[in-house]
């Protein structure tokens, strides 16, 4: 028998709507770190998906490498996010934040009093880029500036600083939180082994350099829950300049072995082929499948047809869409009744103000203005 994705479901431990999610995306519409009024509507607009998993939300003022997004590291923007979870709610879905520190795809400029950005080691990702402020101090893309390497003791801190992010996520009404282990930031960065060049307890092996990982994931868990915690993983991905490595497998492999034992919400993995880098190969999510029985999001170029398919097949559990969501508030209904998609505009991705942010129409409200205007 066939699956219904938009009919509802026991997912593991998520009792959702239907089994689509609205994967991370960074918005960059709050100057002060503090999220607003604003945030609230624009994820409201988009709770026709089950499960929502915010934009990154940078764990601590060294975590950014973003200007203008939020934050979960002090009681105001604990506070303010409530009404943002509360808004979700209201609307039936429900909604993870995704807990964010960048390493050293961050600048100068990201961070206080202009102190170098923190990674895994002092390697630069110098053909990478931040969002911040040039010389001239004009905001805008900047090479990530050369990274300090976090010490042993304050690799323990980080771990804190997720934790205490965690905690705040509870209090401010979330269902979970997402650990951002993707995309080249800094968890990725300990588990690559061209990036991580330690000889502590957290470089060198498999085991070693997937220790970080591991460990912010029990720490967190120890204060939330494991039906309360979400990883997201890039395998094969080279985002922010991650090489390729032998033991891509290997390391994989036993991380979803690992984490398996942990019994969270889910895995929530990315094939990076629609931010224009390396695509999953061939059979590695069912690969991926046999490694691991949990939960498994998937994200990346999904369609209603690849979405169907993989879920029907068991390969995944939830289908993830990002940028489709950005222009189309109401993309779970058109997904459903097959209605043309609005496409996205990249030049409002970014930025303050409601512009590209809340003001997207839902396909019925063009319908209606079509009409009106015949």
């Amino acid at each position: 028998m066939e699956t219904n994705i938009f009919e509802k479901a026991q997912i593991g431990f998520l009792s959702l709507k239907n089994r689509i999610s609205m994967a991370p995306m960074t918005r960059a519409r709050n100057a002060d770190g503090i999220p607003n009024e604003e945030n609230a509507l624009y994820y409201a607009q988009r709770s026709g998906a089950g499960l929502i998993i915010t934009e990154g939300t940078a764990i601590s003022e060294t975590a950014k490498g973003v200007l203008h997004i939020p934050g979960l590291y002090t009681k105001e923007q604990r506070e303010v996010w409530n009404k943002v979870t509360k808004a979700v709610h209201e609307k039936g879905s429900l909604i993870f934040t995704q807990l964010w520190h960048v390493g050293r795809v961050s600048h100068t400029s990201n961070q206080p009093n202009g102190i170098a950005p923190v990674g895994a080691s002092d390697l630069q990702a110098s053909n990478s880029y931040a969002w911040g402020y040039d010389e001239n101090g004009k905001e805008g893309f900047v090479i990530a500036s050369k990274p300090r390497a976090l010490s042993t003791e304050e690799v323990k801190g980080v771990i804190n600083d997720f934790v205490m992010a965690a905690k705040n996520a509870m209090e401010a009404g979330f269902d979970g939180v997402e650990l951002h282990g993707a995309n080249g930031y800094l968890i990725e960065q300990f588990l690559n082994p061209f990036i991580n060049n330690r000889s502590d307890e957290y470089g060198g092996s498999i085991e070693n350099r997937s220790r970080f990982l591991l460990e912010t994931l029990d720490a967190v868990i120890e204060v939330v829950g494991s039906t309360k915690v979400g990883v997201r993983l890039t395998p094969y991905g080279g985002l922010n300049e991650l090489p390729h490595y032998d033991e891509i497998e290997k390391t994989y492999q036993y991380l979803a072995r690992e984490i398996e034992k942990r019994n969270i919400a889910y895995i929530h993995l990315m094939d990076q082929k629609s931010k224009g880098s390396h695509a999953l190969p061939e059979g590695f999510l069912e690969r991926f499948r046999s490694w691991y029985d949990g939960v498994i999001i998937l994200a990346g170029s999904m369609d209603r047809k690849k979405a169907e398919e993989l879920i029907n097949a068991g390969t995944i559990d939830i289908a993830g869409f990002g940028e489709p969501f950005i222009s189309n508030p109401d993309l779970v209904e058109r997904l459903q009744n097959n209605w043309e998609l609005t496409p996205p505009n990249r030049d409002l991705h970014y930025g303050l103000g409601s512009h590209g942010y809340t003001d997207w129409k839902t396909y019925r409200e063009i319908l209606s203005e079509e009409s009106v205007n015949v």
